[in-house]
């Protein structure tokens, strides 16, 4: 695809449908799978508030997991603690330091996370897509997942 956020402004109304606003992303990427994660103000966990190509039987198990994230923990909560793009090229092989066991189950492979940021710098939300293959996501693909976290932090 040309351009990444290409439809997805449309999307973000007023109080925009955020399993929609996902597929769109997962599909610029060519990803099957993808969350959208919201900082909580009054806990300061990440909150998922859309999720995309979970395995049905694994999702019981693992909702509770990824619905109220720390920053530092995991794939979200490290790109949310460092305020920057956090990558792993096979989940299968490797955690990389940041992903937790139970990740391997979704079988993605290629995965990459974002910071949705503020203008003010402040971290609202993670968004992350994930491919069913091994996948190093190139330095313009990471720029436009971030352009796309910046669309979406105009609706958080």
């Amino acid at each position: 695809m040309a351009n990444r956020t290409d439809g997805l402004a449309a999307l973000l109304t007023a109080t925009p449908d955020w399993p929609a606003v996902l597929a769109q992303v997962a599909r610029a990427f060519d990803c099957g799978t993808g969350t959208i994660h919201r900082t909580d103000s009054e806990t300061g966990l990440l909150r998922l508030i859309a999720h995309q190509g979970i395995p049905p039987h694994v999702l019981p198990m693992l909702l509770p997991k990824i619905d109220a994230i720390p920053f530092g923990k995991g794939i979200a909560g490290c790109a949310a603690e460092r305020k920057e793009a956090v990558q792993l090229c096979n989940l299968q092989e490797a955690l990389g330091g940041v992903a937790k066991p139970d990740a391997r189950k979704t079988n993605v492979q290629g995965a990459l996370a974002v910071p949705i940021l503020g203008a003010d710098g402040r971290v609202l939300g993670v968004l992350g897509v994930g491919k069913h293959s091994p996948y190093d996501f190139t330095d313009s693909e990471i720029a436009d997942l971030k352009a796309c976290a910046a669309l979406v932090a105009t609706r958080f």
